[in-house]
């Protein structure tokens, strides 16, 4: 594991993997919810990227990134 991925852990103690793979998707939409910081979000996008390349879940992130930006400002 990457040192992002384990900083992205200090503040909820979710992991990019617990957070992606979750067993239904409204539990990945809320992992996804409560990423809060960059480091986090793109610790996610390397693990999904690693991964499974799911294009609905790298378009969620995008999507979630944009709001992070948005709210930094």
């Amino acid at each position: 594991m990457s040192n992002d991925s384990a900083e992205s852990t200090t503040s909820t103690g979710l992991t990019p993997e617990q957070r992606l793979e979750a067993p239904t998707t409204n539990l990945i939409d809320a992992g996804i919810a409560t990423i809060h910081d960059m480091a986090t979000l793109r610790a996610c996008v390397a693990y999904e990227n690693a991964n499974q390349q799911r294009v609905r879940i790298l378009r969620r992130l995008a999507e979630r990134a944009q709001e992070i930006r948005t709210q930094e400002k």
